[in-house]
Order: C-alpha cells, then structure tokens, then sequence
C-alpha cells in the first residue's frame, strides 16, 4: 500500500477523551487528522484509534509514519 498525500508537516498535537476514532490514512480528510471518508474509491482506509483513558497524542499529519496512527518524525525528513 502506498502513503497517503501530506496533510500537514507536523503532527496533531491533541488531547484526546475515552473513545473510538478513525485516523485518516490518505491525507485528503477536510477533518484532519481524522476520517471523514474521503478515501472512497480509493486504496486507502482509515485506522481504528481506540483510547481508554483521556490521552494526549500526536497524530500524524503527514501521512509518511511507520507507527500509524501516531508521528514518528518522518516528517522531518519532507
């Protein structure tokens, strides 16, 4: 599977309450850094984010990470 476009070259920085959430995996989400369905008809899905507990996370915007749904820095290296 390829990677997603850029979205933003640095992540969402982001406190996060107990719930489901699904990460946009093609960067085209008007919602970022979540799913708003945008990858219809595409190869792209979106990941299943589960918090059990209010977290702060930083999300990765763009679309290059190895640790999905969560930044690993690759946006460094755009």
């Amino acid at each position: 599977m390829s990677k997603g476009n850029i979205a933003e070259k640095k992540p969402a920085v982001i406190e996060l309450a107990a719930g489901t959430y699904y990460w946009c995996s093609c960067g085209d989400s008007k919602g970022q850094p979540f799913c708003d369905g945008a990858h219809k008809g595409t190869e792209f899905r979106p990941q299943k984010l589960v918090v059990e507990q209010p977290t702060k996370m930083a999300l990765c915007n763009c679309k290059q990470t190895g640790s999905a749904p969560t930044c690993d820095g690759s946006h460094c290296d755009l």
